[in-house]
C-alpha cells in the first residue's frame, strides 16, 4: 500500500492537513486523536453488515474521513459551514493533488455505468464509472490510490482509466441506485422478451400476448417505479415525464424549471411501467385511448407528498407526466415567496377584504398554485369556512373543504359554485376562471359577500381586465367585484455555493432593456457552476410579482373599448411595479442573473 493510500485510514495525516488549512482547531484535533479508536468502533457498529451483501463493504472500508464526517463539526475558519464529507474530500483531494468530483446523477448514463464494471466489482472496490470518451474511462473512487483495482479495470475494459476522488457515501448510494434500477429494468425486459413489433397508437400491429409478458405487479417493475419516485424527490424534481418513442422510453425530470433526460429505457418495458403507475393512481388500466388523471400519495422524510398523474395517448403509446406536489413548496409563508415589501402590503390588503375577487395570473408552471395555497394557509382559521374547487385537487389539506371537478358527472367550476354558496363559505378558491359561466358564478359569490380567489391565463396584470371583458363579463360587474390582480413568474436563483461578483456597465444593461436607474459600473452576481448546482450556476427558484390594485381610476377605464396600453400606464402611474422591474430588483439584490431576467420577463412600454 502506498503512503497516500495509508493516509485514508490514518487520522494523523488528515488532521495535519486540516490544521494547516485552518479547517479544524487544535483542541478538536487533540480530542479526535484521543478518542479515535472508540469513534471508529462506534461507526463500524453502525455500518455493520445486516445480511445485505451490498453493505458488507461499509464497515470494512471506513476511513478517517468517514469518522470525521460523522462528527458534524463546524469549520474553525468558517463557523457557519459544516466540515461534512464533501468538504473533507475536497480539502484532502487538493492536498493530495488528486482531482475531486462531486457525482451528478443527472449526468450519468445508466447503460455506461452498469455495463462497464460488474456490480460486485464496483461494490468491492467502491468505484463508479462516470463517462467514456476517446477510449478513456473516467471512474470515481473512494480510494484513488488503489492501483491494483485501477489496473484490473483497465485490463478488463481495454481502456485507459482516469480516476477522480469522490465521497464514499455518494459512490455507495449511486452504485446501489443505478445498478439496482438497471437490474429491475433488465429483469423486466427479459421477462417481456423481444417482440420485434412496435406497439404504438399510430403503428398498431395485432399480436397475441405471450404467457410470460411482464405484468404491472411484477416485482422488478414495482421496484423500478419506486426508484423513479425516490430519485425525483431526491433531485427536487417538480415533474416526471415518461415518454414512449419508437425504440426507447425516455424518462425526463424537470428541475428548477428545466427538463433533464435521466434514463433511456427499453421500449418494451414502457407499457408495464405505465400500467404500474396507473394501478397506483387508481386509473383504468385497460383504457389506453383516452387521457386520464389520477394521484398517488407517498412520503419524503416523514412528510406526505402528493404526486398528480396525467396520461395521454401519443404516437408511440401512452405518455405519463407526474407533477410532484411538495407541501414544503406549496405551503409557505407569504413573505418568503418573493414579494417586495410594497407588493406584500398591497396583496395582504386584497386578501383581508371581506368580499371581492382576487385573480392570480401567469402561465403553467409559474407558481400560481403555491401562491394560492400559501394565501389560504395564511387566511385559514377556526372561524372561517374555506372551500376550494380544483381540477384536480393538487394538495389535500385538512383545513380546507376541497372539491374536485368531475365533468363526467356534471361537477364543473361553474355548476359547483352555485352549490357552494349554500355551504356557508367565507372564502372560495376557484382553480381557474376559464369561461363566462364560471366567471359569472364567481362574481355572484363576490356580490353576495364572499372573498373569491382564482387564477386566469393572461400575460400580465392589466391584460386580465381585457380577458374578463373578452369572456363576456359586463364591465359594471367587473367594476363591482374585482379588487386586485396578481401576475407572477419564477426566476432561477443564483447558487449560493458558487456565487461570485462581477461588474457591468449600467448602459450595457439598458441596451438589453434592463433599466436599473443607475449609472456607471454596477456590481452584479452570477454562479460559476459547481457540483451542487450541476454546473448551471442556479439552485432553486423565487417568484417575481406584479400587483395591481383595481382602483377607482381603473374602474372608470374599464369598458368595451378599453385600450390595454392605457390600462397599463394607469396602473403604473398608481404605483404598480411591473414584473421586469421587480426582476431587476432581484438582479441588483444578487438573487438572480440578468440572463434569467431577460428569459422570464419582457419589456413593456
Amino acid at each position: 500500500m502506498t503512503i497516500a493510500a495509508r493516509r485514508l485510514s490514518s487520522p494523523d495525516d488528515i488532521l495535519k492537513v486540516l490544521l494547516t488549512k485552518g479547517a479544524i482547531s487544535e483542541h478538536n484535533a487533540r480530542e479526535i486523536r484521543r478518542h479515535y479508536d472508540g469513534l471508529l468502533q462506534k461507526l463500524e457498529k453502525k455500518h455493520s453488515p445486516s445480511g445485505n451483501g451490498d453493505h458488507q463493504k461499509d464497515s470494512a472500508s471506513l476511513t478517517a474521513i468517514d469518522v470525521l464526517a460523522s462528527l458534524n463539526l463546524t469549520r474553525a475558519d468558517s463557523p457557519s459551514r459544516l466540515l461534512d464529507e464533501d468538504t473533507l474530500c475536497r480539502i484532502m483531494a487538493e492536498a493530495w493533488q488528486v482531482p475531486y468530483r462531486k457525482i451528478d446523477p443527472l449526468k450519468l448514463d445508466l447503460t455506461q455505468v452498469t455495463t462497464t464494471i460488474p456490480r460486485s466489482f464496483a461494490f468491492k472496490n467502491l468505484m463508479l464509472p462516470l463517462s467514456i470518451q476517446n477510449n478513456t474511462l473516467t471512474v470515481a473512487m473512494a480510494n484513488p490510490f488503489d492501483h491494483e483495482a485501477i489496473n484490473d479495470i483497465s485490463r478488463a475494459s481495454q481502456m485507459k482509466v482516469e480516476v477522480v476522488f469522490s465521497s464514499r457515501s455518494d459512490i455507495i448510494k449511486y452504485i446501489s441506485e443505478f445498478y439496482g434500477f438497471r437490474h429491475f429494468i433488465s429483469e423486466a425486459e427479459n421477462r417481456f422478451g423481444s417482440t420485434g413489433v412496435d406497439l404504438s397508437n399510430l403503428e398498431q400491429y395485432v399480436r397475441l400476448k405471450s404467457a410470460d409478458e411482464v405484468p404491472s405487479n411484477d416485482q422488478h417493475i414495482i421496484n423500478a417505479v419506486n426508484h423513479l419516485f425516490t430519485y425525483a424527490l431526491d433531485q427536487r424534481a417538480s415533474d416526471i415525464h415518461i415518454e414512449p418513442k419508437r425504440d426507447v422510453s425516455l424518462v425526463r425530470m424537470r428541475i428548477d424549471g428545466l427538463l433533464h433526460t435521466i434514463y433511456r429505457l427499453p421500449r418494451n418495458v414502457h407499457p408495464a411501467i405505465v400500467s404500474r403507475i396507473k394501478n397506483l393512481s387508481r386509473m383504468d388500466m385497460s383504457e389506453k385511448r383516452r387521457p386520464q388523471d389520477g394521484r398517488i400519495k407517498t412520503s419524503k422524510a416523514g412528510v406526505e407528498v402528493e404526486i398528480r398523474i396525467s396520461t395521454i395517448p401519443v404516437a408511440f403509446g401512452e405518455k405519463v407526466v407526474m407533477r410532484v406536489m411538495d407541501p414544503d413548496i406549496l405551503f409557505q409563508d407569504l413573505d418568503k415567496l418573493g414579494f417586495s415589501q410594497t407588493d406584500l402590503i398591497r396583496y395582504n390588503h386584497f386578501i383581508k377584504l371581506p368580499h371581492g375577487i382576487v385573480l392570480v395570473c401567469g402561465p403553467t408552471g409559474s407558481g400560481k398554485s403555491t401562491t394560492l395555497y400559501s394565501t389560504l394557509k395564511e387566511l385559514s382559521s377556526s372561524t372561517l369556512n374555506i372551500t376550494t374547487i380544483e381540477d384536480p385537487i393538487e394538495m389535500v389539506h385538512e383545513d380546507f373543504n376541497q372539491i374536485a371537478v368531475q365533468p363526467a358527472i356534471g361537477i364543473t367550476f361553474a355548476t359547483i359554485l352555485r352549490n357552494i354558496l349554500r355551504q356557508d363559505p367565507d372564502i372560495i378558491m376557484v382553480g381557474e376562471m376559464r369561461d363566462l359561466e364560471t366567471a359569472q358564478n364567481a362574481i355572484q359569490a363576490a356580490l353576495t359577500g364572499h372573498l373569491v380567489l382564482s387564477t386566469i391565463h393572461t400575460n400580465d396584470a392589466p391584460s386580465t381586465v381585457i380577458r374578463l371583458l373578452d369572456l363576456g363579463v359586463p364591465a359594471f360587474l367587473i367594476q363591482a367585484t374585482l379588487v386586485g390582480i396578481l401576475s407572477q413568474r419564477l426566476v432561477r436563483k443564483i447558487c449560493p455555493h458558487c456565487k461570485e461578483a462581477f461588474e457591468m456597465d449600467a448602459a450595457e444593461l439598458l441596451q438589453m432593456g434592463l433599466a436599473t436607474r443607475r449609472s456607471g459600473i454596477i456590481r452584479l452576481f452570477r454562479g460559476k457552476g459547481c457540483d451542487r448546482c450541476r454546473g448551471t450556476g442556479y439552485h432553486g427558484r423565487v417568484a417575481i410579482y406584479e400587483v395591481l390594485a383595481y382602483s377607482e381610476a381603473m374602474k372608470r377605464l374599464t369598458n368595451s373599448n378599453v385600450d390595454l396600453d392605457v390600462l397599463r400606464h394607469e396602473a403604473i402611474s398608481q404605483g404598480m411595479i411591473s414584473l421586469r422591474e421587480n426582476a431587476v430588483k432581484k438582479l441588483l439584490g444578487g438573487e438572480t442573473t440578468y440572463q434569467e431576467v431577460l428569459r422570464v420577463t419582457w419589456e413593456q412600454i
